[in-house]
């Protein structure tokens, strides 16, 4: 089994996610509660490492798109 994912594709996709996560952060800080930067940027890492690893168990990148075959 194969995961339909380019390599762009993940780091976009865990680029938004990063930027979620600290506007996050930054609205519960405005509202009183202060969270450490070095905890929320740990988890940044050990998510990309886990999103990494499990398209690399799950068969690899993508790397050509799939064309059609000529008639």
């Amino acid at each position: 089994m194969s995961v339909d994912i380019s390599r762009g594709g993940l780091l976009v996709m865990l680029a938004i996610f990063g930027v979620i996560v600290y506007e996050f952060r930054t609205v519960l800080d405005f509202v009183g509660i202060e969270l450490p930067i070095i905890p929320y940027m740990a988890t940044v890492f050990v998510l990309a490492g886990a999103s990494v690893w499990y398209v690399t168990l799950k068969g690899g990148w993508r790397t050509e798109p799939d064309g059609d075959d000529p008639a």
